[in-house]
């Protein structure tokens, strides 16, 4: 059964920084492509960030262009996510999704599989 795992999530200050991890079990990570996606209370999801199945085409939504970085080790079956310089408007329940496929697209729609989510919150 495909399982994602978030974590890495919690308090942090403005212009501070956190790395979410993502852990895959139940499926081969390798065929799939992942995405982060964020949703704030009262608003919809958006995409953050997502990997194609190689590592080697990766998308930034751009509130976080320059900020954060994703990653993937296959290997290890994780996907990482590093935020830097975060903002209060970072706020939000952050999730990692699978997609089968060689792209990766910011749609939530587009992803089956979710995790259950890890809070991040900024604030001073």
């Amino acid at each position: 059964q495909l399982q994602l795992v978030e974590s890495g999530g919690g308090l942090v200050q403005p212009g501070g920084s956190l790395r979410l991890s993502c852990a895959a079990s139940g499926f081969t990570l390798d065929y799939y492509a992942i995405g982060w996606f964020r949703q704030a209370p009262g608003k919809e999801r958006e995409g953050v960030s997502c990997i194609s199945m190689r590592g080697g085409s990766t998308y930034y939504a751009d509130s976080v262009k320059g900020r954060f970085t994703i990653s993937r080790n296959n290997a290890k079956k994780m996907v990482y996510l590093q935020m830097n310089s975060l903002r209060p408007e970072d706020t939000a329940v952050y999730y990692c999704a699978a997609r089968r496929s060689l792209y990766c697209s910011g749609r939530p729609n587009e992803y089956v599989d979710w995790g259950q989510g890890t809070q991040v919150t900024v604030s001073s």
